[in-house]
């Protein structure tokens, strides 16, 4: 399973659905990756992020490498669409088959589409 910053944010926050299918992948020792660009996104530090640093010690962090980030380029110029965090995510999830765990389903969809190898799945 690969995060984005959407379903990382709803397990900070503490949402059950978030939580209860992240928490279930980490119980099966299954991979929970969380792409750089992700972390990025969501990290700001503090005591408030206690929580979200629990996880990630769980996580892999997937590095953004070259390859990767033209990937991302590419496939944002085949869509037409314009953020580069959500291809980075996509690209990312497509190295491993994962399942996209997202706030935003319908964005990764249309990536998802396109790429023809990972699932999306909303929190």
């Amino acid at each position: 399973m690969t995060l984005d910053s959407g379903a990382l944010i709803a397990y900070e926050r503490g949402e059950r659905r978030a939580g209860s299918l992240i928490d279930a992948e980490r119980r099966r020792r299954r991979a929970v990756t969380v792409p750089t660009a992700v972390l990025t996104e969501v990290w700001r530090g503090g005591p408030r992020q206690h929580c979200l640093q629990r996880l990630l010690a769980d996580c892999v962090i997937a590095p953004l490498d070259e390859r990767l980030a033209r990937h991302a380029g590419e496939l944002m110029g085949r869509t037409g669409t314009d953020d580069p965090v959500d291809a980075i995510v996509a690209q990312s999830a497509a190295r491993r088959g994962d399942v996209v765990l997202t706030s935003d389903p319908d964005d990764l969809q249309r990536l998802a589409d396109e790429l023809g190898t990972i699932r999306v799945r909303g929190v």
